[in-house]
């Protein structure tokens, strides 16, 4: 009972930090006069309110995290936060359920970029930046957030960051103390967002655009103020300001925060993903614009690699934006997108999926079999570039690629019996898995989610929130095991 209270205590102090979040819209609607001002501000003081009372009903229950209870609290904090999240939809738009405002919000902090919301042009400019906020905030992860700024959560934050930190290999650190790596991880985050925000306005967005889509961006999110999305602008200098940021947002952090430090590209060159995700991402950009100008979907190779460069990258990185409506192209080329959405993003990214770090360890377990089956008797260890991957590393990857399909079958199959059709169910769970945003048929890019039923929503949902946390973060909670003693 006492833990309980401690993480009820831990989840207050998140809150009360969440609260501050909603200061950036309130700024956003007195510049604007959009009149949202007092709606944010009274949705602030009852997060703010939530906050304090579960934190001074149990600020005398403290204790030291174990791993277990970063697990809980990780699943806390996300379905919480996004519950939270939903105050200013659901007191501005006032026909929207409880049902859809959760599914925008988990989709703003997943960095899903699905919605159910149309007319999102006319939306009040502090809308649509709180729902860009979110995927911001989603991006590196509330719980790194918090870890960065509440020393007082002290040795337990170490449990919170490796529950939220993606990838097979958790434990590598830049930093002595965790504190210190996150806050350097969000530092390097910020910065290269203030950058893009500064690109995107000098190839032609105003202010508020630059803004929301930066945090989109980064946050590989794919949230838009535009029913069009990126297609609203009709830019290639937009668009290929974008790709370079979803590119590189869709690479480990951490190696970015260590070419900054170094004023170096080694760190880049020492990443055994970084090159194998540049290649694939580049090398079918170049393949699928040659496959739309064979078929003749454009007239001409550049315009085919226009289209096919700027959905191809913001698919397989798990951002979300288009340009056009893919689902038109022959159906090879959305289809090869979502797999490389599956796939692509690398460990310690914003994107989702499987990431590039699982596929090289399944690829090159793959040909160490193969070579075994030939010589049976030969010792040669499992490695990624001049790392040993050990049996305990393999295995969780292993573990996780099966929890990864066999949630995609059962989600599917769900939707498959509600009514929804095949195409639209697929598409819809393996691009909320790996938040990615748009899938085909009833969900592709020229239309959304708003066409699904409340059970069909809630599906989507649920599989968007685990995808983020990457599933086995959620589904330990229901072994026996976990709560034992």
């Amino acid at each position: 009972m006492t833990r309980l209270l401690s993480l009820t205590r831990i989840f207050g102090l998140m809150l009360l930090v969440f609260s501050l979040t909603y200061l950036l819209p309130i700024l956003t609607s007195l510049v604007y006069e959009d009149g949202t001002a007092m709606l944010f501000v009274t949705d602030m003081g009852l997060t703010l309110g939530s906050g304090a009372i579960l934190w001074g009903l149990t600020r005398q229950f403290q204790c030291e995290l174990k791993a277990r209870d970063g697990f809980i609290l990780v699943v806390l904090t996300w379905l919480g936060m996004a519950a939270f999240a939903t105050f200013p939809l659901m007191s501005h738009i006032v026909d929207l359920s409880f049902t859809d405002a959760y599914f925008e919000a988990m989709s703003g902090l997943s960095t899903t970029g699905a919605t159910v919301l149309s007319n999102l042009d006319y939306l009040p400019p502090a809308i649509n930046l709180w729902r860009h906020e979110l995927n911001w905030l989603g991006g590196m992860g509330i719980i790194v957030l918090a870890v960065a700024i509440l020393p007082i959560l002290g040795v337990g934050g170490r449990q919170l960051y490796v529950a939220e930190t993606p990838g097979p290999m958790k434990d590598s650190k830049l930093t002595p103390r965790i504190t210190e790596t996150a806050k350097n991880l969000w530092l390097t985050y910020a910065a290269i967002t203030v950058a893009c925000i500064l690109s995107l306005k000098w190839a032609g967005m105003d202010w508020l655009d630059a803004i929301c889509h930066a945090f989109a961006t980064m946050g590989l999110g794919g949230f838009s103020t535009h029913d069009a999305s990126i297609g609203y602008f009709n830019s290639p200098e937009i668009e290929a300001v974008l790709i370079v940021f979803m590119l590189l947002a869709g690479m480990n952090f951490a190696t970015h925060f260590l070419a900054l430090q170094q004023k170096s590209l080694s760190a880049y060159r020492q990443d055994i993903e970084a090159m194998p995700y540049l290649v694939l991402i580049l090398g079918s950009c170049l393949g699928i614009g040659f496959y739309l100008w064979h078929q003749d979907v454009y007239e001409d190779f550049f315009t085919a690699l226009r289209y096919a460069s700027f959905n191809l990258v913001s698919i397989g990185t798990d951002c979300g934006f288009t340009s056009t409506d893919f689902s038109q192209w022959p159906v090879f080329a959305p289809l090869w997108m979502l797999f490389l959405g599956s796939i692509a993003a690398c460990t310690g990214s914003t994107g989702g999926g499987i990431k590039m770090m699982r596929t090289l360890i399944l690829i090159k377990q793959s040909l160490l079999q193969m070579f075994l089956l030939t010589h049976p008797a030969a010792i040669n260890p499992l490695k990624l570039g001049n790392t040993v991957i050990s049996s305990r590393i393999l295995l969780s990857v292993l573990g996780f690629i099966f929890a990864y399909f066999m949630t995609v079958v059962t989600l599917t199959l769900l939707l498959v019996v509600s009514g929804l059709d095949f195409i639209s169910s697929f598409t819809a769970i393996v691009a909320s898995i790996n938040n990615a945003g748009p899938g085909l048929g009833d969900v592709g890019p020229a239309s959304n989610y708003a066409t699904l039923t409340d059970f069909q929503t809630w599906i989507c949902t649920l599989a968007m929130f685990l995808g983020r946390i990457e599933i086995f973060t959620a589904l330990i909670l229901f072994t026996p095991a976990f709560w034992r003693k």
